[in-house]
């Protein structure tokens, strides 16, 4: 779950439970003699208001306590930890606790307003009234400062091990959502002022829960998975371990507790606890990481074809040039002397080098591309140099940084703008302009097109250099490049942007 997803959970569950709050507080007012404030006053022969010494506090209370938790929760403390002005914060989270202390401690001098019958002078019970107020505050305030933290926690560990596969750290994150779930609950039973031995219960069925569970996902169950057992095993499994844990779990509470009872009373919740919510939550945790990874490993498989696809296009490009690099040479022995063909011969090494060399490597220099690139259209060069209708610009800038770049993705516009742009019986011009601001790669390539004629075998060509670029950009540089092409009648332009 992502945390913008968990905040917003967070946000409803909250507003959530204190609307239900308010709505169990209008609905019992029929039942107002059922209250225990009820009869605390009537002991002490005091007449008792189900709308001021009831009602009205616990509204007051239920709000200040819902608008203490959004204000920790959502603000203050993912701040402080943050270390985004912790002053500040630190001041809010100071004057908040004042705020809520002291609600919360007013309207218990109206709904524990028997207690100034019990004492000799009025201050001695507002000294009690409020310190009991602001003790609960403080355990409010430290309960959900523990559970902002651990969460913020399990998501550090989240953004910093989400390319691990490393079992250990899933363990680590599961027994942290586990104790934030620990903190919820126990977040929401100080708000109604249970008795000591319901928290001590509480804590002691949710550790359980969590080694249970954690045993289960990732230890027993994989196992299960291999053995291809049925679901009754795990459940006599989940059986025997519940079993296994009843004892030392009674026997803590029956140490902690004021009454032995208690012992017994935690069974009648461990069980059905462990046997239905913990054993159906792991069975769930499992399934669905199980067709995770299953979907991973598919992923790996597609991605495997992707990169075999990708050697296949990078083959069909490489010799298209070596032979038109051959033709070129050729050419030019045709028409000058050696010491040409010597010029273009060494150029054509330069290039030979760089396809058996550093094509077959994911990533290169962009200074050793842009070489390859200028070798390239210097051989062309050589072979046009007669014709004085054909011009031929470049601005290429040097490339003094560290950037890197796929092999073979620049020279293929070239060689369809030599493809396409250069006729030796009319007018032709090609323009490739090349530069980087900071990590960008910014590639242009404008020529003249001329209309081949009949018997000319290039016309027949599909031109499958350009169409394999765009291939092997959408599968290298997803969402980080942009390729714009334009035609006309007479001329063809590309550009292209790509974040390296």
């Amino acid at each position: 779950m992502k945390q913008k997803d968990l905040q917003r959970a967070e946000f409803w569950i909250s507003t959530i439970l204190y609307a239900i709050a308010v709505i169990i507080l209008i609905s019992n007012t029929g039942n107002r003699r059922l209250n225990w404030e009820y009869y605390n006053f009537r002991e002490n022969h005091m007449t008792f208001s189900y709308l001021y010494n009831y009602f009205l506090p616990k509204i007051f209370q239920y709000s200040v306590i819902y608008m203490a938790f959004l204000g920790l929760n959502f603000i203050a403390i993912p701040a402080i930890i943050k270390k985004q002005q912790v002053a500040t914060n630190v001041t809010y989270v100071f004057i908040l606790f004042i705020v809520t202390g002291f609600v919360i401690s007013i309207t218990r001098t109206y709904s524990d307003a028997y207690l100034f019958a019990e004492y000799t002078d009025n201050q001695s019970a507002y000294n009690r009234i409020f310190f009991k107020g602001f003790s609960d505050t403080l355990w409010i305030f430290i309960a959900v400062s523990g559970y902002v933290v651990l969460k913020e926690f399990v998501f550090y560990l989240i953004q910093e091990n989400k390319d691990a596969e490393n079992a250990n750290y899933q363990i680590k994150i599961d027994v942290g959502f586990g104790l934030a779930f620990w903190f919820v609950g126990l977040l929401l039973l100080v708000a109604t002022s249970p008795q000591y031995e319901v928290i001590v219960m509480w804590t002691l069925i949710v550790f359980a829960g969590i080694c249970q569970a954690i045993y289960a996902i990732h230890f027993y169950l994989p196992k299960h998975q291999q053995k291809e057992k049925r679901f009754i095993h795990y459940f006599g499994y989940f059986l025997l371990i519940a079993l296994f844990l009843a004892i030392p779990v009674s026997l803590i509470m029956m140490l902690m507790a004021t009454n032995i009872d208690w012992g017994a009373i935690i069974l009648c919740f461990h069980f059905p606890t462990q046997l239905i919510v913990t054993m159906l939550l792991a069975w769930y945790i499992f399934k669905s990481r199980s067709a995770s990874n299953n979907q991973i490993f598919a992923l790996k498989k597609e991605l495997g074809k992707s990169d075999a696809s990708l050697s296949f296009l990078q083959s069909q490009i490489n010799p298209h040039f070596l032979f038109n690099a051959l033709n070129t040479l050729y050419g030019t022995a045709l028409q000058e002397n050696a010491e040409r063909t010597g010029e273009g011969i060494q150029k054509l090494g330069d290039m030979m080098r760089f396809m058996l060399h550093e094509n077959v490597q994911d990533k290169i220099s962009l200074t050793r591309d842009v070489d390859y690139l200028e070798n390239y259209i210097a051989l062309q060069k050589l072979r046009t140099s007669r014709s004085g209708n054909i011009v031929i610009d470049t601005q290429i800038d040097e490339q003094l940084n560290n950037l890197e770049i796929t092999p073979m993705l620049l020279i293929p516009f070239v060689e369809n703008a030599f493809k396409h742009g250069i006729s030796l019986q009319h007018p032709s011009h090609i323009k490739v302009t090349l530069q980087t601001k900071e990590n960008t790669l910014y590639f242009d390539v404008n020529n003249s097109i001329h209309i081949k004629p009949d018997n000319d075998p290039e016309k027949l060509k599909s031109g499958i250099g350009l169409q394999n670029v765009k291939q092997r950009l959408a599968l290298l540089y997803p969402g980080k490049h942009e390729l714009i092409i334009r035609e006309s009648a007479k001329e063809f332009f590309i550009h292209l942007t790509i974040k390296l």
